[in-house]
Protein backbone atom coordinates (compact mmCIF):
# COMPACT_ATOMS: atom_id res chain seq x y z
CA UNK A 1 0.00 0.00 0.00
CA UNK A 2 2.91 2.63 0.58
CA UNK A 3 4.41 1.64 -2.82
CA UNK A 4 1.06 2.71 -4.23
CA UNK A 5 1.17 6.13 -1.94
CA UNK A 6 4.90 6.90 -2.72
CA UNK A 7 3.76 6.63 -6.59
CA UNK A 8 1.73 9.49 -6.58
CA UNK A 9 3.07 13.12 -7.12
CA UNK A 10 1.72 14.46 -3.85
CA UNK A 11 4.21 15.19 -0.91
CA UNK A 12 1.24 14.63 1.71
CA UNK A 13 0.46 10.94 0.92
CA UNK A 14 3.77 10.26 0.94
CA UNK A 15 4.30 9.89 4.55
CA UNK A 16 0.89 8.02 6.36
CA UNK A 17 1.61 4.47 7.92
CA UNK A 18 -1.13 2.15 7.23
CA UNK A 19 -0.39 -1.05 8.60
CA UNK A 20 -1.90 -0.13 11.99
CA UNK A 21 -5.13 0.77 10.68
CA UNK A 22 -5.16 -2.49 7.89
CA UNK A 23 -8.29 -4.15 10.35
CA UNK A 24 -10.21 -1.26 10.13
CA UNK A 25 -10.13 -0.70 6.65
CA UNK A 26 -10.37 -3.99 5.36
CA UNK A 27 -13.27 -4.55 7.64
CA UNK A 28 -14.98 -1.38 6.68
CA UNK A 29 -14.32 -1.65 3.16
CA UNK A 30 -15.49 -5.57 3.12
CA UNK A 31 -18.55 -3.85 5.48
CA UNK A 32 -19.76 -1.25 2.81
CA UNK A 33 -19.23 -4.49 -0.03
CA UNK A 34 -21.73 -6.38 1.82
CA UNK A 35 -24.41 -3.60 2.22
CA UNK A 36 -24.11 -2.40 -1.14
CA UNK A 37 -24.89 -5.95 -2.39
CA UNK A 38 -27.95 -6.22 -0.74
CA UNK A 39 -28.84 -2.50 -1.28
CA UNK A 40 -28.97 -3.87 -4.85
CA UNK A 41 -30.78 -6.58 -4.45
CA UNK A 42 -33.62 -4.80 -2.24
CA UNK A 43 -33.68 -1.80 -4.50
CA UNK A 44 -34.11 -4.50 -7.65
CA UNK A 45 -37.13 -6.05 -5.63
CA UNK A 46 -38.57 -2.95 -4.47
CA UNK A 47 -38.47 -0.98 -7.67
CA UNK A 48 -38.75 -4.08 -10.17
CA UNK A 49 -41.20 -6.17 -7.89
CA UNK A 50 -43.07 -7.57 -10.88
CA UNK A 51 -39.85 -8.64 -13.04
CA UNK A 52 -38.42 -10.83 -9.52
CA UNK A 53 -39.11 -13.14 -7.85
CA UNK A 54 -38.81 -14.63 -4.60
CA UNK A 55 -36.62 -17.29 -4.84
CA UNK A 56 -33.99 -15.15 -6.58
CA UNK A 57 -32.69 -14.08 -3.14
CA UNK A 58 -31.48 -17.49 -2.02
CA UNK A 59 -28.10 -17.20 -3.77
CA UNK A 60 -27.95 -13.96 -1.77
CA UNK A 61 -29.29 -15.65 1.60
CA UNK A 62 -26.75 -18.46 0.95
CA UNK A 63 -23.76 -15.95 -0.39
CA UNK A 64 -24.31 -15.05 3.36
CA UNK A 65 -23.96 -17.64 5.09
CA UNK A 66 -20.91 -18.53 3.04
CA UNK A 67 -19.71 -15.21 3.99
CA UNK A 68 -20.24 -16.86 7.70
CA UNK A 69 -18.57 -19.62 7.38
CA UNK A 70 -15.29 -18.87 5.43
CA UNK A 71 -14.51 -15.91 8.06
CA UNK A 72 -15.82 -18.47 11.04
CA UNK A 73 -12.38 -20.03 10.69
CA UNK A 74 -9.13 -18.36 11.63
CA UNK A 75 -6.01 -18.42 9.29
CA UNK A 76 -3.86 -19.98 12.25
CA UNK A 77 -6.25 -23.35 12.20
CA UNK A 78 -5.99 -23.44 8.33
CA UNK A 79 -2.33 -23.57 8.64
CA UNK A 80 -2.15 -26.04 11.58
CA UNK A 81 -0.28 -23.49 14.26
CA UNK A 82 -3.45 -22.45 16.32
CA UNK A 83 -3.37 -22.88 20.09
CA UNK A 84 -6.28 -24.99 20.52
CA UNK A 85 -7.46 -27.58 17.98
CA UNK A 86 -11.12 -26.99 18.14
CA UNK A 87 -14.14 -29.31 17.49
CA UNK A 88 -12.24 -31.33 14.90
CA UNK A 89 -8.68 -29.59 14.65
CA UNK A 90 -7.51 -27.98 11.47
CA UNK A 91 -9.00 -30.72 9.22
CA UNK A 92 -12.19 -30.47 10.33
CA UNK A 93 -11.17 -26.39 10.07
CA UNK A 94 -10.41 -27.11 6.26
CA UNK A 95 -13.61 -29.11 5.31
CA UNK A 96 -15.81 -25.98 7.05
CA UNK A 97 -13.55 -23.43 4.92
CA UNK A 98 -14.10 -25.10 1.97
CA UNK A 99 -17.71 -26.19 1.62
CA UNK A 100 -18.19 -22.42 2.71
CA UNK A 101 -16.42 -21.19 -0.37
CA UNK A 102 -17.63 -23.84 -2.44
CA UNK A 103 -20.88 -22.17 -1.05
CA UNK A 104 -19.84 -18.97 -2.05
CA UNK A 105 -19.24 -20.43 -5.80
CA UNK A 106 -22.23 -22.04 -5.93
CA UNK A 107 -24.23 -18.73 -5.14
CA UNK A 108 -22.15 -16.77 -7.64
CA UNK A 109 -23.25 -19.81 -10.58
CA UNK A 110 -26.57 -19.59 -8.99
CA UNK A 111 -26.97 -15.66 -9.21
CA UNK A 112 -25.32 -15.95 -12.78
CA UNK A 113 -28.39 -18.22 -14.30
CA UNK A 114 -30.66 -15.80 -12.88
CA UNK A 115 -29.09 -13.11 -15.07
CA UNK A 116 -28.66 -15.24 -17.87
CA UNK A 117 -31.09 -17.94 -17.92
CA UNK A 118 -34.09 -15.96 -17.16
CA UNK A 119 -33.32 -12.55 -17.56
CA UNK A 120 -31.13 -12.67 -20.52
CA UNK A 121 -32.42 -15.23 -22.73
CA UNK A 122 -36.40 -15.19 -22.27
CA UNK A 123 -37.41 -18.54 -23.64
CA UNK A 124 -40.39 -18.83 -26.22
CA UNK A 125 -41.91 -22.22 -24.45
CA UNK A 126 -45.81 -21.94 -23.52
CA UNK A 127 -45.10 -23.27 -19.72
CA UNK A 128 -42.00 -20.22 -19.14
CA UNK A 129 -44.74 -17.64 -17.32
CA UNK A 130 -42.07 -15.30 -16.49
CA UNK A 131 -41.17 -12.74 -18.87
CA UNK A 132 -39.59 -10.02 -17.12
CA UNK A 133 -39.58 -6.48 -18.99
CA UNK A 134 -36.73 -5.28 -17.44
CA UNK A 135 -32.96 -6.92 -17.34
CA UNK A 136 -31.84 -4.84 -13.90
CA UNK A 137 -33.03 -6.92 -11.51
CA UNK A 138 -30.99 -9.97 -12.82
CA UNK A 139 -27.97 -7.57 -12.82
CA UNK A 140 -28.72 -6.48 -9.41
CA UNK A 141 -28.89 -10.37 -7.91
CA UNK A 142 -25.48 -11.27 -10.45
CA UNK A 143 -24.39 -7.52 -8.33
CA UNK A 144 -25.35 -8.66 -4.80
CA UNK A 145 -23.83 -12.05 -4.71
CA UNK A 146 -20.62 -10.55 -6.20
CA UNK A 147 -20.03 -7.97 -3.95
CA UNK A 148 -21.15 -10.57 -1.12
CA UNK A 149 -18.15 -12.65 -2.66
CA UNK A 150 -15.60 -9.98 -2.65
CA UNK A 151 -16.68 -8.65 0.80
CA UNK A 152 -16.28 -12.24 1.99
CA UNK A 153 -12.62 -12.16 0.32
CA UNK A 154 -11.56 -9.22 1.77
CA UNK A 155 -12.66 -9.80 5.55
CA UNK A 156 -10.51 -12.95 5.36
CA UNK A 157 -7.66 -11.84 3.47
CA UNK A 158 -7.15 -8.20 4.00
CA UNK A 159 -6.97 -8.50 7.94
CA UNK A 160 -4.22 -9.53 9.74
CA UNK A 161 -4.52 -11.77 12.84
CA UNK A 162 -1.95 -11.92 15.30
CA UNK A 163 -1.67 -15.15 17.30
CA UNK A 164 -1.08 -12.99 20.55
CA UNK A 165 -4.07 -10.77 20.47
Amino acid sequence: MSRILEALPFDCLQNIDLSEKRNKIASIISGFLFFSGWWFALDASASYYQDTRDVFHLCGVFATISMFMVNAVSNSLLRGDGFTDGCLGPVGGRIWFFFGFMMGFGSLIGACYILFGEYVYISDNVNNNFKPDHTYPGVAFFLQNVFIFLSSLTFKFGRSEDMWG
